[in-house]
């Protein structure tokens, strides 16, 4: 790879596209963006990086293939690094019809392993790591044994993120409405009292390059942190040390574990991605070297908690009312840097605003939740997507 090469980001929606597009620029990079959204974030840079708009990969993948490989060949693109869940649907068109650029992901069978969380907690198992007992439930029938102890158990679909249909220790009325399927199944899973951490990770080739870990301060319901502060990794770098090396991993990995009152580690999903961790990276020359191989390791060098300010107002909002969440709200409001501002650039309030409104139309057009519309188009559920693989 060039020192100076032709980068492409996917997910442009999403605030580390803008963050990882900067690290890259930073470093003296070309990075060009793409994304089936007509407002996505990263794309409202005032450094006006180019921004190429695709068929959405779950709308019409072939389309959005063939599109991504014009991209490819006309912007000169050497690298492509996913940001979101694109990335099972770009690994399926470069196993299916490969362009002539590099992916910074594994093949699609390694990605869909640990994406899905009944088969990422068996990967763990056979790794010797502990995980929450975790059990698959394909019809209701295999549903039916939880029931009774469904307070002391979590269930979620296996293809899912952000919290999208998590039931946290329901009552056994709430499990009526689960309908799950050999083709989309559910876990139970034993809930595990203790501090939810997040942890994000880079390896090439097995070897891990890059950790950061995060707990959420403020939350979009149930799932993806708004604002997010900083954890010390070092007690999470065997455990993801372990899992990068006997996949022989190269790419972006993360990872949702509990930590537990006597200082246990218990991982309980994988999201095979960039997640918020990447916004505690700010030195684009080390960060660079990292992803192209010149550097063994690049360790994080932001210590403030980090949030995004809009969504920091809606999501956190509601907590001014409560007593024991005000606090909260007030501190991450006074100390968090903003993961949208760089020095020279930023994306501002105005261009959040048109994200969100986009993010707000297509859940009215589809009567799904604001969280699960700002994935519209990428989402991979395991289903019937041979078109691509």
């Amino acid at each position: 790879m060039n020192s100076k090469s032709s980068i492409l980001i996917t997910g442009a929606r999403a605030p580390v596209a803008f963050h990882l597009a900067k690290l890259l620029i930073d470093a003296g990079h070309s990075v060009t963006l793409v994304d089936h959204l007509k407002n996505p974030l990263a794309a409202a840079s005032q450094l006006k990086i180019p921004y190429c708009r695709i068929p959405a990969f779950t709308e019409d993948p072939e389309a959005a293939g063939d599109a991504l490989h014009d991209v490819i060949e006309k912007r000169g693109i050497n690298l492509v690094i996913p940001t979101c869940e694109e990335v099972l649907h770009l690994a399926a068109l470069w196993k299916r019809k490969p362009p002539k650029a590099t992916l910074f992901a594994p093949e699609l069978a390694d990605l869909s392993q640990v994406h899905h969380k009944y088969h990422f907690i068996r990967l763990c198992h056979d790794l010797g790591i502990s995980t929450p007992r975790t059990r698959l439930i394909k019809t209701p029938q295999d549903l039916a044994p939880y029931v009774k102890d469904a307070h002391n158990l979590v269930f979620k679909p296996v293809w899912s993120r952000f919290g999208s249909q998590v039931l946290i220790r329901p009552k056994a009325r709430k499990l009526q409405g689960i309908q799950p399927t050999p083709q989309n199944p559910w876990v139970a899973q034993e809930y595990v009292d203790g501090t939810e951490l997040c942890v994000y990770a880079i390896a090439r080739a097995g070897k891990l390059i890059a950790l950061s870990a995060y707990r959420g301060l403020v939350r979009a319901g149930p799932g993806a942190a708004v604002c997010f502060a900083p954890e010390n990794s070092e007690p999470l770098r065997d455990f993801v040390a372990k899992i990068v090396l006997a996949a022989a991993w190269t790419g972006q990995i993360s990872f949702d574990v509990i930590r537990t009152q006597d200082g246990r580690i218990l991982p309980i999903e994988c999201n095979p991605r960039a997640t918020s961790g990447l916004h505690f990276f700010r030195d684009g020359s080390a960060f660079s070297q990292a992803i192209f191989g010149h550097t063994d390791s690049v360790k994080r060098d932001v210590t403030a908690p980090q949030t995004l300010p809009l969504a920091l107002w809606l999501y956190g909002l509601g907590m001014m009312l409560n007593k024991q969440q005000r606090p909260v709200f007030l501190d991450a409001l006074r100390r968090s840097g903003d993961v949208m501002r760089w020095p020279l650039d930023r994306v501002g309030y105005a261009a959040q605003v048109r994200a969100v409104a986009e993010f707000a139309g297509i859940a009215l057009r589809h009567r799904i939740s604001l969280e699960r519309a700002s994935t519209w188009g990428i989402e991979w559920n395991g289903k019937d997507q041979s078109v691509m693989s």
